[in-house]
């Protein structure tokens, strides 16, 4: 389903919610190291285990992959939702590092937009 947000509409959210991502992991309690680089955040567990998390500029949608499965949000009335059902990704996120982290983790993000 294609947004109806412009290009630079989309990039500015993205880019709120990837940056605002990497300052919770800054001061988040659970030791969570992270790359990123041109659209694409990674976030790297002591298990080893990875999330990625990038830009589909093409179909404007944020991807996330983690161990266990691949998710594509649309921006939806002021949230990005998944479009097959999981949720809202803010939530989805917390649980999402959680489980990998293997002990509880709530990033306590807001998103603007």
């Amino acid at each position: 389903m294609q947004s109806q947000l412009t290009d630079t509409q989309y990039h500015a959210l993205v880019d709120e919610a990837l940056l605002a991502i990497e300052e919770a992991l800054d001061v988040c309690e659970v030791d969570i190291d992270f790359e990123s680089a041109e659209g694409i955040l990674t976030l790297i567990f002591e298990n080893g285990t990875r999330i990625i998390l990038n830009k589909q500029e093409p179909l404007h949608q944020l991807w996330v992959a983690t161990k266990y499965n691949g998710h594509h949000f649309n921006y939806e009335n002021g949230q990005w939702i998944d479009e097959r059902g999981a949720g809202e990704f803010l939530a989805f996120l917390d649980a999402a590092i959680s489980k990998q982290a293997e002990q509880p983790v709530a990033l306590g993000l807001q998103l603007h937009g």
